[in-house]
């Protein structure tokens, strides 16, 4: 974005006393019709405006006015700042100046037909409304209702696009559905993963106590005993 001139009808009231530049020259540079730079030349325009110099200001240089006034059809072009000064964040409520307030309806029926996502306070901010007037407007209360037209609110200069397209993004981030963000991974809670944990230590103690009280079934046993217990039930059978 091209930086603006500073005082235009003053700049150009500098170039004409001090520059060989022609009206042409003067009127691209300053954004000033050519009529305009002959009345400042002939003093019916900007009678008493005190010039100044853009090349004190840095928006100009002695190089370029010097090139213009060796060539007549050259059109000088602004130097770019030095500096850049950053943009002051806007603090509450966006300002909309006296002539353009009687549109802030119309910005608002553009903004609940085109994006329904966007909550009331990003409408707020966008085009310096209010509640109020945002619900009379969506449940068609508003004392001018039938003659509202949904106006696109860049188009009526409430806002900038930079600002719609940054508020949009914003709702359609907020609008994430449930099923969407059930699909992650499912987390416990304390107490579900507590009683886990216990039902697992609970097992695991039950099962140690079967083992120690299941007899050993690979316990090595006496030979001696079992020849013994063999020859007794010989000699009951020839007994009998």
């Amino acid at each position: 974005m091209a930086t603006p001139l500073l005082m235009p009808k003053a700049t150009a009231v500098w170039l004409v006393d001090n520059t060989a530049l022609s009206f042409e020259q003067i009127a691209a540079f300053c954004n000033l019709h050519p009529l305009e730079v002959q009345g400042v030349a002939d003093g019916d325009v900007a009678g008493g405006i005190m010039g100044v110099n853009p090349i004190q200001n840095g928006q100009l240089t002695r190089e370029e006015i010097a090139k213009a006034e060796a060539d007549p059809h050259y059109r000088m072009k602004m130097s770019e700042p030095k500096v850049r000064v950053a943009a002051t964040k806007r603090k509450g409520p966006r300002y909309t100046p006296i002539s353009r307030r009687n549109e802030r309806p119309n910005a608002i029926k553009w903004l609940l037909r085109n994006h329904p996502e966007m909550k009331d306070a990003q409408i707020m901010r966008l085009v310096g409304t209010t509640k109020s007037t945002i619900d009379s407007v969506r449940e068609g209360t508003h004392w001018n209702t039938a003659n509202l037209a949904a106006m696109d609110p860049v188009t009526l200069g409430l806002c900038s696009q930079i600002d719609l397209d940054l508020e949009v993004k914003r709702a359609s981030k907020g609008s994430t559905t449930p099923d969407e963000a059930d699909q992650g991974t499912m987390l416990l809670t304390a107490e579900e993963a507590l009683a886990s944990a216990g039902g697992r230590t609970g097992s695991a103690a039950a099962e140690q106590a079967a083992a120690a009280n299941r007899p050993e079934h690979e316990e090595a046993l006496d030979a001696d005993s079992v020849f013994a217990k063999l020859k007794s039930l010989k000699g009951d059978s020839a007994n009998q």
